[in-house]
């Protein structure tokens, strides 16, 4: 096996020929182990390889039996052949500088791949489809490649020592971490030096894919999410040296915000949202092309070659929404000392021209929605009760695992076969689509049927979290809005 994986890493170019005889070395430290065993294999699998080299350890008593700890074993392992930071960010630089931004991310995108950084396996697990709705094609997932915490993992968790280092899963100090309880091990993950705005910023990619080529941008300081002009400047930064990649922010307050609040960052890749799909709904008065998109969450849309017009009008819009109050329309820039307002910005780079999308948010609550006014109501949370971040509000629905199991168990009710529990969260929103649909006859058309009503709810999440809604109404209301920062609809 350990040659099987010594001669898939030379075909990956992870390491070269010399490094060989170094490399196996060190395999053979982390694997507890004298001297190889077993013959020269045909290269395969690098991921399955440490998967079966783990399991093989934990037979022996030298890595425990625990999911945690089968994950700290196998990055321990990955970490062995992952080149070295500097060899990486040296082969970016070159490949960047010969061939183009595009042909450098593919290779740092493959590579993460190769050593098994990007879970490629338990992405692999996630079940994806998509829907129509009245905004265009929803995408949805249902998140599997999390597994599930492991209760021993869980009692350890408890107990163990509180460490400080790395503040953050995000922090520029994680690759080559050898990971603890509760704190994923890194040896097998790298990060390159990006220049945004005149500062030090990271590029990386997520481990777990949401979408092709998932990327993360962030602070060389673990600095809290906060948005400026700075920020629409260092996106078009970034849109401008890869112009590949989408690149946009979560909203620096909570609910409306994403998971991680604590260290400033931003997310982006190769791939292209509903949102960005979605058709003028009103043409706006600007200094550059503006127009209101046909979306559920209030968006506006700007198009221009001159950057630093964007980023003027982007900061003006950002400050006059922070400030605005609309007492009609539920919007209140500050309670109790609390402010409310937030953008997520979108940027991309087609040619010579930027866009920059500005989705509208508040996180107010009240009595009624304690979670979020502009958030998924109540009678959503059998589905989607989590915040609405970035890829959400772009059209991307990143469900809870456990939908897997849950809507298979409606097909039978759908059927007409069988009822279900008196405490199935989802027991209302069956009974009303078996009173709308009727029952299904085949199980595909079963399945159909859950999928077109999963559908219904994101579509009705995006209404809810959407601030001016679209009607007449919330026309007019959005109108007001624009003529805060002198422009208005045609």
């Amino acid at each position: 096996m350990l040659e099987k994986v010594l001669k898939k890493a030379m075909e990956c170019g992870l390491i070269a020929m010399e490094d060989k005889d170094y490399t196996r070395n060190l395999f053979l430290e982390v694997l507890a182990l004298d001297a190889p065993e077993g013959e020269d294999v045909d290269g395969g699998d690098l991921a399955e390889c440490f998967e079966q080299l783990t399991e093989n350890a934990v037979h022996r008593g030298v890595c425990e039996d625990t999911l945690d700890a089968r994950d700290r074993y196998a990055a321990r392992l990955a970490g062995c052949v992952t080149p070295h930071p500097s060899r990486v960010r040296d082969m970016f630089s070159a490949l960047e500088k010969a061939s183009g931004p595009r042909a450098a991310t593919a290779w740092f995108y493959k590579m993460c791949r190769d050593v098994d950084y990007i879970r490629v396996h338990r992405v692999a697990q996630n079940i994806q489809y998509t829907v129509e709705s009245p905004c265009g094609e929803l995408e949805i997932t249902y998140n599997l490649s999390k597994p599930e915490k492991d209760p021993r993992d869980i009692a350890k968790a408890r107990t163990a020592k509180q460490s400080g280092y790395p503040k953050c899963m995000l922090c520029r100090e994680n690759p080559g971490y050898a990971g603890r309880v509760n704190f994923p091990a890194r040896q097998n993950h790298r990060i390159l030096p990006v220049q945004l705005a005149g500062e030090k910023w990271y590029l990386q990619y997520s481990p777990y894919l949401y979408y092709n080529e998932h990327c993360i941008v962030f602070n060389s300081e673990h600095v809290p999410m906060h948005m400026t002009e700075k920020t629409f400047e260092r996106l078009l930064d970034f849109a401008h040296r890869f112009p590949h990649y989408f690149i946009g922010a979560n909203a620096d307050l909570p609910i409306v915000g994403g998971s991680i609040l604590s260290h400033d960052h931003y997310q982006g890749g190769g791939y292209v949202f509903p949102m960005e799909k979605a058709q003028t709904l009103y043409e706006v008065e600007a200094t550059v092309k503006a127009e209101v998109i046909n979306w559920p969450m209030t968006c506006l849309k700007f198009v221009s070659w001159d950057y630093k017009e964007l980023i003027r009008i982007a900061n003006r819009v950002l400050e006059a929404w922070r400030a605005y109050t609309d007492e009609e329309a539920g919007i209140y820039a500050e309670t109790n000392g609390e402010k409310h307002n937030a953008v997520t910005p979108v940027v991309r780079k087609n040619g010579d021209v930027y866009t920059m999308y500005l989705v509208l948010r508040n996180n107010r609550v009240s009595e009624e929605h304690p979670l979020g006014i502009f958030h998924p109501h109540a009678d959503l949370h059998h589905i989607k009760k989590e915040n609405i971040g970035l890829i959400e509000v772009m059209g991307l629905f990143i469900l809870p695992g456990r939908l897997k199991t849950e809507m298979a168990e409606l097909k039978p009710y759908l059927m007409g076969r069988g009822d279900l529990p008196e405490n199935s969260p989802h027991r209302e929103w069956a009974e009303q689509i078996l009173r709308e649909s009727g029952a299904a006859q085949q199980e595909d058309e079963a399945e159909a049927l859950i999928r077109r009503e999963v559908g219904k709810v994101c579509h009705r999440v995006l209404c809810d979290c959407g601030v001016f809604k679209q009607d007449e109404k919330g026309k007019q209301q959005l109108n007001q809005f624009l003529h805060t920062v002198g422009m208005q609809i045609r």
